[in-house]
């Protein structure tokens, strides 16, 4: 829906804790891109990890799967960066739409969507599952999926930013809004730091606040290949990011998938923990 109307969630648990609340029926405005998103994920002590609709960020949400452009249509939400202009407000804003469950439980979720131009016209299909699984009495993992295929009668474009000329900014994909806290660190297989591995694909990207850690892996062989986006300066954010570079063409009735694993934990790790606990 694009605005209006009442939101509806879905709650996942685990031991009869409530570790994430999935949006699966969002209200935002159009401005926003709405879509489902996960918020609030939480650790397994109720420590919340995750922000949606920040004053500095309103169409960040949560944990979810978008693209800031789309053959055109922005599903990310606010500005679109416009080469050699910059980022510019345009009536160019999708939304992504519940279709219907293909199966639901405490631990996971799966369901079809469309995602919608702003004349409402078909552009992809998606199946979405979301998996929670206990790791151990601090720990637990949260699996996002996303098969997208084009519904659409041509070709479609998915660039990012970056892909347009706005150096660094190559989002577009799994993204998370991680919560204004101080003291975080980032670091990675590439080394500490967001230098190291921002813009390039790793095993893995963990990001340390004083009361949480979330660790950030591919869950496959073609997500293992997509450079990561990492933000730790103004707000924490990690992507997975499916056309950084060079724009990706999605042939009528062509799929891609893509699996994000985070693994989410209660405590400050340090690098060599969360090496560890990511393999």
């Amino acid at each position: 829906m694009r605005e209006g109307g009442e939101m509806a969630t879905e709650v996942l648990r685990l031991d009869g804790r409530e570790v994430a609340s999935y949006v699966w029926q969002p209200k935002a405005p159009a401005s926003s891109s709405p879509r489902p998103f996960l918020h609030p994920v939480r650790t397994l002590a109720g420590r919340t990890v995750t922000d949606a609709m920040p004053d500095s960020h309103p169409h960040q949400f949560g944990i979810g799967v978008t693209f800031p452009d789309l053959d055109g249509v922005n599903f990310w939400g606010g500005r679109t960066f416009v080469t050699g202009h910059g980022p510019a407000w345009l009536d160019n804003h999708g939304s992504q739409r519940h279709e219907r469950w293909l199966s639901r439980s405490e631990t996971s979720l799966s369901h079809a969507l469309r995602w919608l131009g702003p004349d409402d016209g078909l552009l992809l299909h998606e199946r979405r599952t979301i998996t929670c699984t206990p790791v151990d009495g601090t720990v637990w993992s949260l699996a996002v999926r996303t098969q997208l295929t084009n519904g659409a009668e041509r070709a479609l474009v998915m660039r990012s930013p970056a892909a347009k000329g706005r150096v660094g900014a190559g989002y577009g994909g799994f993204f998370w809004r991680g919560p204004n806290v101080t003291g975080a660190a980032v670091f990675s297989a590439a080394g500490e730091g967001v230098e190291p591995v921002h813009g390039r694909s790793a095993t893995w990207v963990a990001v340390a606040a004083p009361e949480w850690t979330l660790v950030f892996r591919p869950g496959d062989e073609d997500t293992a290949q997509d450079p990561w986006f990492v933000r730790a300066r103004d707000y924490l954010g990690v992507g997975s990011c499916v056309a950084w570079a060079e724009p990706l063409v999605l042939e009528p009735d062509e799929t891609i998938s893509r699996t994000v694993v985070v693994l989410v934990a209660d405590g400050r790790l340090t690098a060599e923990d969360a090496a560890r606990l990511a393999t």
